[in-house]
């Protein structure tokens, strides 16, 4: 799931026996148009777990990118909670850390210049500037998302048992890698940050590379630590 994007707002995951990804779309979002956005941050993350819930009845790997890091590390934390299967490992990419505060803040600009500043950081491909109508609709929707993604601040962040792996590209001018690298702060057990090539979409721009990643981080077997004999 991105904060911010051409592709919509979605949570991906993969399962770890074929590698398939998946996607939860966030409400108000795509086939979700017509379902309300949650106002509040906790009601988004519940409606994601609802969402994923009947999902996650095989070995997984949650994958947050930019705001969706968050989410991923929000959704991991209930299901740890709440007693389901827990994922092989939950990831979050271009996100900073819940404890680390914004550098800025873009959700209340004009659309020009939100407009501009997707295009430079690669969350909007220019070609689609050709269809005004269609950029409308996105602004409105990715304006939501970065809003939601500059009030998150956690001071004392809970955290989780599950793997975490944080990851960043090496020429991200959105979120830096000092923000993403506080992200062991938040881990219980395993923890690793790596810096991948690429800018702020480079889950897009490098996705061979992340894939490759994400099969050498599965454990043997592909079962959670803590359910082996």
């Amino acid at each position: 799931m991105s904060s911010h994007g051409a592709e919509g707002t979605e949570l991906p995951l993969t399962t770890a026996q074929h590698g398939v990804w998946l996607a939860q779309q966030l409400p108000g979002r795509g086939t979700r148009e017509a379902d309300p956005m949650p106002a509040r941050f906790d009601d988004l993350v519940d409606a994601l777990y609802k969402g994923l819930l009947p999902e996650l009845d095989v070995p997984y790997v949650l994958f947050g990118h930019s705001f969706g890091g968050a989410l991923a590390y929000e959704l991991t934390l209930r299901i740890e909670e709440r007693g389901a299967p827990v994922p092989l490992a939950t990831l979050v990419s271009a996100s900073r850390a819940p404890q680390t505060p914004p550098t800025g803040t873009i959700s209340d600009a004009p659309d020009k210049e939100l407009l501009a500043w997707l295009v430079n950081s690669d969350g909007l491909p220019r070609e689609l500037l050709k269809y005004p109508d269609y950029v409308a609709y996105l602004l409105r929707t990715i304006r939501t998302d970065i809003a939601f993604a500059e009030r998150y601040l956690v001071s004392d962040p809970r955290p989780v048992r599950t793997p975490l792996h944080a990851l960043c590209g090496e020429e991200d001018h959105v979120v830096t890698a000092e923000q993403v690298r506080h992200w062991k702060e938040c881990a219980a057990g395993d923890h690793s940050f790596t810096v991948m090539p690429g800018g702020h979409s480079y889950h897009q721009t490098h996705a061979p590379q992340l894939m490759e990643f994400v099969r050498e981080i599965l454990p043997a077997g592909g079962t959670p630590e803590e359910e082996r004999p």
